[in-house]
């Protein structure tokens, strides 16, 4: 019991940290990284584009939503980071300093 305990505290629970398995979606990459809050979990992860080169174009995807489980919660990353693509496709990748 205490190992487990110690395990949580110190990152010891390796399921809760590990990234998903990337969601193909035309041309793109989704990547769901939830983050523990306080038992709950936010909707959080990656978007990448393969470019030629080898290039990985990368866009981290945050958003509000708190969802009380892990696979609920990277079910829903996925779905709101399709529409946000559908929405947005390369111009995600855009800096706004321009």
């Amino acid at each position: 019991m205490l190992k487990k305990l110690l395990a949580g505290w110190f990152g010891g629970d390796e399921s809760a940290s590990a990234e998903a398995e990337p969601v193909e979606y035309n041309g793109y990459l989704i990547v769901a990284d939830p983050q523990d809050v306080g038992g709950q979990y936010r909707v959080s992860g990656w978007i990448r584009k393969p470019v030629e080169g080898g290039e990985l174009l990368e866009h981290r995807f945050e958003r509000s939503d708190v969802v009380p489980g892990r696979e609920a919660c990277e079910e829903l990353m996925v779905s709101k980071a399709q529409r946000f693509i559908d929405d947005l496709g390369d111009d995600m990748f855009e800096s706004s300093s321009s």
